[in-house]
């Protein structure tokens, strides 16, 4: 969706939360920012298989009607109209009605270019905290599903049977500053917008959803139920 551009808030999709669930909900207005402040609301709503599946391909630039949205999920049109009332209850999406045929067609878009969760000024509620951690759970599960397909097919590219690239993997370990973190987050944002805007592009060649996860993760980050280690001396 977004990639944190403060040291204040982090991505809800590929990264990891800087925080739990705000008490509030608003836009972000600083310049040239529409990133949407995540609230439990919000996060409930797009606890939704669903939901998620269809928050990923809404856009605030791209109007998406239910009929559209259907064809893209494959689900029944009428499904995806009752949800697309939900993430609109919930303000993670609004109407379009500029973009309508008539009075009766009904048109959404994104209620901004990105979703962050931004770090509380102090302990959340047990509840929101709860929310938070059921979303990025569902998160978890996406990533794995993406993991499981992306080395299944591995094996098929590698050996030639596959010759359609289908999947990149690139990892690797640097050592940053906090400063270092930001400018690398910010940038992988700039990408991710490019990459959006370069897909609106009219053109002739055909076109296939991609799944693009971005982690960028402390590597002395603990595992469940290991203490965290200790921070490192200047």
């Amino acid at each position: 969706m977004t990639a944190p551009d403060t040291e204040n808030e982090a991505p809800v999709t590929g990264g990891t939360p800087g925080g739990g669930a705000p008490q509030d909900a608003s836009t972000d207005d600083r310049p040239q920012s529409r990133n949407v402040r995540l609230s439990s609301p919000m996060l409930k709503a797009m606890s939704h298989p669903l939901r998620r599946r269809i928050l990923e391909l809404m856009h605030e630039d791209v109007p998406r009607r239910a009929a559209d949205l259907a064809e893209l999920v494959d689900a029944p049109a009428n499904s995806v109209s009752f949800h697309l009332r939900q993430l609109a209850r919930a303000g993670l999406i609004v109407e379009a009605p500029e973009h309508a045929r008539d009075r009766r067609d009904r048109v959404w878009m994104a209620a901004g270019s990105g979703y962050v969760v931004p770090t509380p000024a102090e302990p959340v509620e047990p509840e929101d905290e709860l929310v938070l951690r059921a979303f990025m759970d569902q998160e978890a599960l996406d990533l794995h599903d993406v993991i499981a397909r992306v080395t299944a097919w591995v094996p098929d590219w590698s050996s030639g049977r596959e010759k359609r690239p289908r999947a990149t993997i690139q990892t690797g370990l640097l050592e940053l500053t906090e400063e270092d973190v930001r400018w690398l987050s910010d940038r992988l944002g700039e990408l991710m917008r490019e990459a959006i805007e370069r897909s609106q592009r009219p053109t002739e060649e055909s076109r296939r959803l991609w799944r693009m996860v971005g982690i960028l993760a402390d590597d002395s980050l603990p595992r469940p139920g290991e203490s965290p280690a200790p921070d490192p001396v200047p």
